[in-house]
């Protein structure tokens, strides 16, 4: 019987490995990647020229532009505005006349008290919390400013119920700074324009202070709110009456309407 002949160095043949039919399962371990950092924010979309452009027609229609809360000093602006948190300027207005007319001091809110204060602002929505900071807020104005509004950042966000928007309106408003408060309609007009983008208000905030020339600043966030308010509109937005529709951005605007 012949014998079976093994080659040198032992069978060369290997054991076959199993295959799942969809190819090798990666490590179980195997660290993920980290996602990319994100791109830099973009300050604007528009050229230096053009945003001066906008600015400067801005100015050609309206030279002066107010705000349009009701107010005689810094506390009672600084009082409307708190009050005008998810409220609309007309309704604050409404309440306003009646309340300053008892209480337009510091003292006066203090004692006019809570429960009365409320009365006078039920109209206005979250009156309730914002009767209890406007109370809290005077009696932190009497305690620790004399009884007057602070000139100063940091100060007034430290007041209950004044947030950055809040002090921003009143340094500008109140004391002339050129510094630009981002409400709702400033958001708006500077993303939907391409002007100064921004995925939170602080975003933008900083984006305009980045891109707007400073003999603006003083009267940039008034522009920006009336034009947001009354052309700019969230829902239909009058773009054949705007007057910047030529170096807006936006992919939607309807010239037709106005």
């Amino acid at each position: 019987m012949a014998r079976k002949t093994i080659p040198r160095g032992g069978d060369s043949r290997q054991p076959k490995r199993r295959s799942s039919g969809s190819g090798a399962a990666p490590p179980k371990n195997r660290r993920r990647r980290p996602a990319p950092p994100p791109p830099p924010a973009t300050l604007t979309t528009w050229t230096p020229g053009e945003v001066e452009a906008a600015f400067r027609r801005f100015e050609a229609a309206n030279p002066e532009p107010r705000g349009e809360l009701q107010h005689q000093d810094p506390f009672t602006l600084l009082v409307a505005v708190v009050l005008s948190a998810q409220a609309t300027d007309a309704g604050v207005n409404k309440a306003t006349p009646k309340l300053f007319a008892v209480a337009d001091t510091p003292e006066k809110m203090v004692a006019l008290g809570e429960i009365r204060l409320r009365e006078l602002i039920k109209t206005i929505g979250l009156y309730r919390t914002k009767a209890k900071n406007i109370i809290a807020l005077s009696r932190a104005l009497i305690a620790e400013h004399g009884g007057k509004v602070p000139h100063d950042r940091e100060a007034l966000q430290a007041l209950p119920g004044v947030g950055r928007k809040t002090a921003n309106v009143v340094l500008n408003g109140a004391f002339g700074e050129p510094v630009i408060a981002v409400d709702t309609h400033v958001f708006r007009v500077a993303n939907r324009t391409g002007l100064a983008p921004g995925k939170t208000p602080f975003e933008v905030e900083q984006s305009l202070e980045a891109v707007v020339p400073e003999h603006y600043k003083r009267h940039a966030h008034h522009w920006l709110i009336l034009h947001g308010r009354y052309v700019c509109k969230a829902l239909k937005p009058a773009c054949g009456r705007c007057l910047i529709n030529g170096l807006c951005r936006w992919p939607d605007k309807n010239l037709l309407s106005v």
